[in-house]
């Protein structure tokens, strides 16, 4: 009898790692969106951190100018691995067309896309990075109920008192959903929460877009500020396929990894608005 070796290891699927995983999933997760996303082929990223400036003074004509440094930190981001697999028949293995390898990617680009989210808006992650709740930030109440915007203009002020600025609101459905219900003012049917001309089916709060994700807390938004937020993605991002494991199944495992860390060079910057 004459035996086949089954196919080789190997990414032998019509497979864009970037097109693929990348794109969708910085373009599907919510923290991606919200952050500023650095992409880097070192095992580290680097932030400076300028937690003093340098000072000036009044000074008299002809006298020496006071030199001052600047008081200078950095935070070290070392992106940690993600990873997702799925199995797949060996017919759409072999499906040359691209609408089949957009199938196989666009399913673990979603997951990939919930993971970094759950991890984002966590404390810790176990061989995960720590996310929002990790930090010291700053804490704004609603006292016990949505009943109007206050908080989240509060929110606002206290970061543009840390010098930055809010460039998102992030809910979850359920908090979001009663924020939605709330009216202008009492008996009238018009919402409080005005829509984004710019997206349609997004609202804005105080003109600050306000996002959706099952990641964040019941009770809890974040307002976050891009500037003060990163997600850093390792460049090396892979996808392999191997039909050695479901060989007798005649079905091809497909492996996605990407690295991703987070990074908060201001904790204060961001604002945790609590319901109660």
């Amino acid at each position: 009898m004459t035996l086949y070796s089954p196919q080789a290891n190997g990414s032998f699927l019509p497979f864009d790692v970037g097109a693929l995983i990348v794109q969708p999933v910085t373009t599907e997760s919510i923290a991606t969106r919200i952050s500023t996303v650095v992409k880097t082929g070192a095992q580290t990223f680097r932030i400076p951190i300028v937690s003093a400036d340098p000072t000036a003074a009044w000074t008299a004509e002809g006298a020496e100018i006071a030199p001052s440094d600047p008081t200078l930190t950095e935070l070290i981001v070392t992106p940690k691995k993600l990873a997702g697999l799925t199995v797949i028949s060996n017919e759409l293995a072999h499906d040359s067309s691209p609408e089949a390898a957009k199938v196989v990617g666009d399913g673990l680009a979603r997951d990939l896309a919930r993971k970094i989210d759950a991890a984002f808006f966590a404390a810790t992650t176990v061989n995960g990075p720590s996310g929002v709740k990790s930090l010291t930030t700053t804490v704004v109440s609603a006292g016990g109920n949505w009943s109007n915007v206050d908080p989240f203009t509060e929110a606002q002020y206290a970061a543009e008192g840390a010098g930055t600025t809010i460039t998102a609101f992030v809910a979850n459905p359920a908090d979001a959903l009663l924020l939605a219900k709330l009216k202008a003012a009492t008996a009238s049917n018009l919402n409080l929460l005005q829509p984004d001309p710019t997206q349609a089916g997004r609202r804005t709060i105080g003109g600050v877009p306000l996002y959706i994700s099952t990641a964040v807390t019941v009770g809890e938004v974040w307002a976050i500020p891009q500037d003060r937020a990163f997600v850093v993605i390792r460049e090396d991002a892979t996808v392999t396929a191997d039909s050695s494991v479901f060989f007798t199944s005649d079905r091809v495992a497909v492996r996605a990894t990407l690295r991703v860390g987070f990074a908060f060079p201001q904790p204060l910057g961001l604002v945790k608005i609590t319901k109660v």
